[in-house]
C-alpha cells in the first residue's frame, strides 16, 4: 500500500483552503450535530433579541461572545467525541473520561452565557 503523500500549503492557498475546511466543518456539525442543531437555534432568535433590548454596544457585544463561546465549546465537544469513536467504540474508562470532559466545557460554557444574560438584564430592569 502507498502512503499518501501530506501537501503542505502556503500563503493565499492556505489560507483558501483553510476557509473551505471550516466551512465543512460547520456544515458537518450543522447537518450532523442535534446539540450544535439545538444550540444554533438558540443563538439566532436570542442574538435578535440581544440587538432588540435597550443595552449597550459593549454589553450587546458579551452578550454574543458568551453565546458564541457555547457554539465554540460545542465544536470542541464534537470533535472531541468524534476521535474518541473514531479510536473505537468499545468500552474504555478514559474514552468515557474525554467525552464526560468535552461536556462539562459546554456546560460550564452554557452557565457562563446565563450568567452574562442574568446579570445584564438585571442591571438593566431592575430598581
Amino acid at each position: 500500500m502507498k502512503e499518501k503523500e501530506i501537501i503542505k500549503r502556503t500563503g493565499l492557498t492556505r489560507i483558501l483552503y483553510t476557509f473551505v475546511h471550516s466551512y465543512n466543518g460547520f456544515k458537518w456539525l450543522v447537518k450532523n450535530e442535534a446539540a450544535f442543531q439545538q444550540e444554533l437555534i438558540l443563538f439566532i432568535p436570542l442574538s435578535i433579541i440581544a440587538f432588540v433590548l435597550p443595552f449597550s454596544d459593549l454589553e450587546t457585544i458579551f452578550i454574543l461572545i458568551s453565546m458564541l463561546f457555547v457554539l465554540f465549546s460545542e465544536m470542541v465537544n464534537s470533535a472531541i467525541e468524534t476521535v474518541v469513536d473514531r479510536v473505537g467504540l468499545e468500552f474504555h474508562p478514559l474514552s468515557g473520561v474525554a467525552k464526560n470532559i468535552g461536556s462539562a466545557i459546554v456546560l460550564l460554557s452554557i452557565m457562563m452565557s446565563l450568567m452574562v444574560w442574568s446579570t445584564l438584564i438585571w442591571t438593566n430592569f431592575t430598581s
